[in-house]
């Protein structure tokens, strides 16, 4: 009897382990590939912030590098982390996580996702092949500040380059991500019952819409006048500084609340699971986002209290920075109300999303301070600002990625990240951030100016130095502990759909999840699905 035999037709390279990873439109592997490329940036950030202050260790000069690669060093610490660590990783979090918060099968446009992610990746790759090009790396600050920028034989064109495909790709997945949001909620997700990240997001996105267009337009003006005999920025030729200031910080300030929002959207996705209670006050702290989306954009010139303006301008932005402080309050007030009397379980994500609201609220607090321009025009350009903008970024954004990090990895890999590694990383991170960065208030106050690669050698200028370089190599173990985590967790038991008890329908599907996402849905009568699905069954078990 003769054998049946089907044809064997050979599986198409782009099916293949390794190049379907390339060419895929899965939000969910987009995602994955955002966090991993993300981290990777983030190394190699943190590896320019240890060279930079085991220079600061001591007070000569040169003890590590020269005053070139030092400003070089402090210019690619900058543009790593804000365009090439934060906002993409919080997009790649929103393409994992939005479509199944929302139960969708995938987001609006998966192939402009894909072409999202090559540009920030290509983006990320041409910025750090500035390293080797013949001016080597832009030396400017990662702000650009022209007359320097414009007459500099560094590589601010390649800078430039990698910002404007690094913009375009942000501003392409933002529109994804706002279309997504309008048009993919399944039924019975009204816009008062999506989860709060999905919230963050979307302003997030929103602001991104709003101020991209901006500083392209600055940057594109900065080439022409490298490159074109333009002069826009050029004072000697006529052109005005200033003008690219008010255009760069009017993305620039909004940029640290699209850096902030999304870690609060993860914030108030943990507090309430580990302290097993429904999230205190959910459409004050939905609107109380977008009321500091909108404040946001009002506030942009207190970066700039030192350029000379009159007084009723320098007034209305002062009077403007304070008043973001009252929807942030208004966040905090309701996560300590979510905390009150709950079950706290003090697990790793948890951890970190506390030290979200601990370190933030003494970032808020001092940028409080430098909002009042007579004290900005004491501590303007000091390692005070630097303090503060590390809190706040450092101290919001870090934690919450980390948070997100814990607690999201058993659904985007199946396996759980370990409980004693996690809680050592986070006390290296917690202590070490407040090492490095709570002395530098002190130095700014003493008058040490930043993007200096030395110092007077005077006693509390060194000690606090020294105790700020050793907290930064506390940090730097940090993240060897939590990549050891990583490497540890491929070979830790598989978790089931749901491990933390979570309420929002990611917990929903398998973990990972499958392609398509859902097979089908609870129904949708709150912010909180699969709380409300367990209360159900269990008065049906009753």
């Amino acid at each position: 009897m003769a054998v049946r035999t089907e044809p064997i037709y050979p599986i198409p390279w782009y099916r293949g382990r390794f190049a379907s990873w390339l060419v895929t439109t899965d939000h969910k592997r987009i995602g994955i590939l955002y966090v991993a490329t993300s981290l990777l940036f983030f190394v190699l950030g943190g590896a320019l912030a240890l060279l930079i202050r085991i220079e600061l260790f001591t007070p000569e000069t040169a003890d590590v590098v020269g005053r070139v690669t030092f400003n070089q060093l402090f210019t690619m610490h900058g543009l790593t982390m804000i365009f090439l660590v934060v906002v993409p990783i919080f997009a790649g979090f929103g393409n994992f996580l939005i479509p199944l918060m929302i139960g969708a099968a995938d987001m609006a446009f998966p192939r402009l996702n894909a072409f999202s992610y090559w540009a920030f990746l290509f983006g990320g790759v041409i910025l750090y092949g500035s390293w080797f090009s013949a001016g080597g790396p832009a030396d400017t600050g990662w702000y650009l500040y022209p007359p320097y920028s414009a007459q500099t034989t560094t590589s601010v064109d390649l800078t430039i380059l990698s910002l404007h495909l690094l913009a375009i790709g942000s501003f392409a997945g933002a529109v994804n991500f706002v279309a997504t949001v309008h048009t993919l909620r399944t039924a019975g997700m009204t816009w008062m019952r999506m989860p709060l990240f999905v919230w963050a997001i979307y302003t997030y996105s929103l602001l991104l819409i709003a101020t991209l267009p901006v500083v392209g337009a600055a940057l594109t003006m900065l080439l022409l006048d490298r490159q074109a005999g333009t002069h826009f920025f050029l004072p000697d030729e006529g052109g005005n500084a200033v003008l690219y200031q008010h255009m760069f910080w009017f993305f620039g300030h909004p940029e640290v609340y699209v850096m902030i929002l999304p870690a609060f959207g993860i914030v108030s996705e943990v507090l309430p699971v580990f302290a097993r209670k429904p999230i205190f006050g959910y459409a004050a702290i939905a609107f109380s986002t977008i009321g500091i989306a909108f404040v946001s954009m009002l506030v942009w010139a207190h970066h700039m209290f030192t350029v000379g303006m009159p007084n009723f301008l320098n007034g209305f932005f002062m009077i403007a920075s304070v008043l973001v402080a009252v929807p942030t309050g208004v966040k905090i007030i309701n996560w300590l109300a979510t905390l009150w009397r709950g079950n706290l379980n003090f697990a790793t994500p948890m951890l970190f999303a506390l030290g979200v609201i601990s370190v933030f609220t003494i970032g808020g607090i001092s940028g409080v301070f430098v909002a009042a321009f007579p004290f900005d025009w004491q501590v303007h350009d000091s390692y005070f600002i630097v303090a503060h903008m590390h809190y706040v970024l450092f101290g919001g954004s870090i934690f919450g990625i980390f948070a997100a990090l814990y607690y999201w990895w058993p659904k985007m890999f199946g396996r759980m990240l370990g409980e004693g590694l996690g809680k050592l990383n986070f006390w290296l991170f917690f202590v070490g951030m407040n090492l490095t960065f709570g002395p530098q208030h002190m130095l700014g106050l003493l008058g040490m100016p930043r993007r200096v690669a030395g110092y007077r050698d005077e006693d509390w200028l060194v000690t606090w130095n020294v105790v700020s370089s050793i907290g930064s190599l506390m940090i730097g173990l940090g993240v060897l502990v939590f990549f050891l985590n990583v490497l540890r967790s491929r070979k830790s038991r598989r978790v089931g759909n749901d491990p933390w008890l979570g309420d929002t329908l990611e917990w929903y599907t398998t973990s990972p999840p499958p392609e398509h996402n859902f097979d089908r849905l609870p129904y949708i009568s709150s912010p909180r699905p699969l709380r409300d699905l367990r209360r159900r069954l269990a008065e049906q078990r009753a």
